[in-house]
């Protein structure tokens, strides 16, 4: 039990069988996953240490995270948790070439997480999944299920074919204001299928490198999405960046900034600082937090970034590097508080 009171876990990764999504999904995409399964394509690097905890494989058989009882028993009940996000992991359909069938898997996701999971337990809210190939389709899909009392968030991979500030995007970020959803980046695939390299020199070798870099990703996504005007077009949305750690944020401020003074010509209709609109549409979850041996290095590190308003606590359970909610002892407990609880309450109007 945390000594802090209610938690809301804001990254919780809820999983299926590919036979799961089959009663949900039309012809021709039934007979083919009923016969080949959806072929989620993943980053393809091999992890030593596994990517699941061991002790969340389900008693009865199946995959990690796909028991609700549990998850119930080893996260909501022990850590007080009043609210999990389910997060899924269907948003990797994203970097498959057929733009139709992504969306395809992504529609039978959310029915099936609507039916299967929402109602099993009150502490359970849904990131509805889209596919980013075909935006219009997946604006469609925002307007279809988006109002769903149980639906909080749209769930989008980091792993895509170009930058996600970039305006063919847009559709989704307009779908998602619409129905007053954030719209969430998760990181899982990159460097595989259709998407880009998953760093900035190309291909690395080992897990520890690709693991390692996946903040280049987040970095490029959410440059784009100020330079692009994304948050300047929909002045109500609001991006939570899962899962891509936070210490790189301060400098990618400053050097946005800087780099906008001298060169707001190519940007004219930003009216702020770029980090004023990070400020102020954009949350980074906790999960995986950087540790430095110093500990005071990470208090000045979250001063930096205002982090008792930008930061969402998550778990990532049932991942190896699950983070209970006794992370960032050093905050406040005021700010420790909001962390845990009060941001994530507001913005997904819980």
């Amino acid at each position: 039990m945390t000594d802090l009171g209610k938690v809301i876990d804001v990254d919780v990764h809820n999983e299926q069988n590919d036979a799961d999504l089959v009663p949900y999904l039309p012809e021709p995409w039934r007979s083919r996953v009923a016969r080949s399964g959806v072929g989620y394509s993943y980053s393809g690097y091999y992890s030593p240490v596994g990517v699941m905890r061991r002790d969340a494989l389900p008693p009865g058989g199946g995959k990690a995270g796909s028991d609700p009882d549990l998850i119930i028993r080893q996260l909501i009940e022990p850590y007080n948790v009043e609210y999990a996000v389910l997060t899924g992991v269907v948003y990797n359909i994203s970097t498959t070439h057929d733009p139709d069938f992504a969306a395809a898997i992504c529609s039978a996701y959310n029915d099936y997480l609507i039916a299967e999971w929402l109602g099993k337990h009150p502490a359970f809210k849904g990131a509805m999944a889209v596919a980013t190939q075909d935006p219009q389709l997946a604006a469609r899909e925002i307007d279809r299920i988006g109002r769903h009392p149980d639906i909080v968030e749209v769930i989008i991979s980091s792993a895509a074919r170009a930058p996600l500030g970039q305006r063919q995007f847009h559709p989704i970020y307009e779908a998602a204001e619409r129905n007053g959803l954030p719209v969430a980046l998760h990181p899982g695939a990159e460097g595989a299928g259709s998407a880009t390299a998953p760093t900035a020199a190309g291909y690395p070798t080992w897990y520890i490198e690709w693991h390692t870099c996946l903040s280049q990703m987040f970095m490029a996504h959410l440059v784009s999405m100020v330079c692009e005007g994304v948050f300047e077009k929909f002045p109500r949305l609001k991006v939570v960046l899962v899962e891509g750690g936070m210490a790189w944020l301060p400098h990618l401020m400053w050097r946005l900034d800087k780099n906008y003074k001298a060169l707001r010509s190519q940007v004219p209709w930003l009216k702020k600082l770029p980090s004023q609109y990070i400020r102020e549409h954009c949350y980074l979850s906790t999960q995986p937090v950087e540790e430095p041996d110093n500990p005071q290095h990470l208090v000045d590190l979250l001063n930096m970034v205002d982090a008792e308003n930008m930061l969402l606590y998550s778990s990532d359970y049932p991942h190896w590097d699950f983070d209970p909610p006794t992370v960032l002892k050093r905050m406040s407990p005021e700010a420790r508080r909001k962390v845990m609880y009060e941001n994530a309450r507001q913005l997904y109007r819980l």
